[in-house]
């Protein structure tokens, strides 16, 4: 495998130009939103400047939307491992469309089902199934974390004894970076006669999304976290997309996937998702395999990516160590990188997660700060209400980034 080609990667990206004070700024925000490739830029304006129509029309233009949201879906299933891009449904975002999943999902629900939650997920994969479960008197599990944000998968089995219908868990946590073994999650939903929604958002400018050997029942995945624009998208099975009754108007069409996408859809943020896809698999064929299928290119692009982000957060974890006043929240153990995505909280014990997130940004490196909306996650570890300080690394960022922020950190002193 070769490695990433920073000198090809970073220009992709206009935002990485960005100066302040005379500096490059230092995007490690992504958790809340990566930096997009030009090609994305430049498929929104080109919808919205020669295809700015709406779908199923007898011209031109419409009939070129048409095309797109086909192409759109055919490379969508091909980042998440689908056999068939028809299971892809396209949403506001993964919060809009869990709402609406939970929705009709809660409808075949009755008292005394159980719906498992987790301490480690983002609240968007927590509350939509509470809500739901509320209105259909159904009981709602919390399977509770370790003190290193693992899932306590001995919980997780209890809660997934018979009776449960559905557990919700994310695939990464977009607080702590742990990963969580989707599979063998799934193995406990379906010996207990449950669903499995995996909750990707974080996961999916990592690492290869594979719904197929994951065995999970539903994905949920935000264009604007893997370079792409505000669109959310949902898998299911086609079978499950027809039988659910979903919410929405009566002319709109009952095939699937329209019957999912109520309203107008957002057709530039959609092709700027095959934009950002298609600007993956470019990565994957530079990196080992010219010429490739797409999605042959994707696993090649999340080989390299995965690589080269385990050693930014291995210095990363390892510079952080050096500083007593910084404590890190989840793995920090270097022989246990393959659990976790490179991004980290810190707490630092002379000042507080605002003023040491602004003490960054005034010198051009940007992070996080609060709870990211991991609220159970956040509870758990004692950290509300001021919440933690987040440092996202993603596969267009340098090691020489990773030193200039660790400098940031130590000038504050023990």
């Amino acid at each position: 495998m070769t490695a990433i080609d920073l000198e090809w990667v970073r220009p992709q990206f206009p935002a990485l130009a960005r100066t302040q004070g005379g500096k490059p700024v230092v995007f490690f925000d992504g958790p809340a939103g990566s930096q997009v490739p030009r090609r994305v830029i430049e498929a929104v304006a080109d919808t919205l400047a020669h295809h700015n129509a709406n779908t199923h029309g007898e011209f031109s233009t419409s009939r070129e939307v048409d095309t797109m949201l086909a192409a759109a879906r055919s490379a969508a299933a091909d980042l998440v491992g689908a056999a068939d891009a028809s299971e892809i449904v396209f949403g506001p975002n993964a919060t809009s469309l869990a709402f609406a999943l939970s929705r009709s999902m809660s409808r075949t629900w009755r008292r005394g089902d159980r719906i498992v939650v987790t301490q480690l997920d983002h609240d968007a994969n927590v509350t939509p199934w509470a809500l739901a479960a509320r209105d259909a008197g159904a009981e709602v599990v919390t399977v509770p974390i370790r003190r290193d944000t693992t899932l306590d998968l001995e919980a997780m089995a209890a809660a997934l004894a018979p009776g449960a219908r559905l557990v919700a868990v994310t695939a990464a946590s977009n607080a702590t970076g742990t990963r969580t073994p989707v599979a063998h999650i799934a193995g406990l939903a379906r010996a207990a006669g449950a669903e499995l929604v995996v909750d990707a958002v974080h996961y999916a400018p990592h690492d290869r999304i594979d719904v197929a050997a994951w065995g999970c029942d539903w994905l949920l995945a935000s264009a604007y976290k893997f370079f792409g624009p505000h669109v959310g998208l949902l898998w299911g099975s086609h079978a499950r997309l027809a039988a659910l009754e979903p919410y929405k108007v009566r002319p709109a069409s009952d095939d699937v996937p329209d019957r999912w996408m109520t309203g107008t859809a957002n057709h530039e943020g959609i092709a700027g998702v095959a934009a950002a896809i298609d600007y993956l698999g470019e990565l994957g064929r530079r990196t080992a395999l010219a010429g490739a299928a797409r999605s042959t290119a994707l696993s090649s692009a999340y080989r390299a990516i995965v690589a080269h982000e385990a050693a930014l957060c291995e210095q990363l974890l390892v510079g952080l160590a050096r500083l007593p006043a910084v404590t890190v929240w989840g793995i920090a153990d270097r022989a246990r990188l393959a659990e976790r995505v490179p991004t980290v909280s810190i707490t630092h014990a002379r000042i507080g997660p605002r003023a040491l997130a602004t003490h960054l940004a005034e010198r051009g490196v940007y992070v996080w700060h609060g709870n990211y909306y991991a609220l159970e996650l956040s509870r758990a570890l004692g950290r509300e209400p001021d919440g933690m300080v987040r440092i996202g690394c993603l596969h267009y960022n340098t090691p020489a980034e990773v030193d200039r922020l660790l400098g940031l950190i130590a000038e504050i002193g023990d």
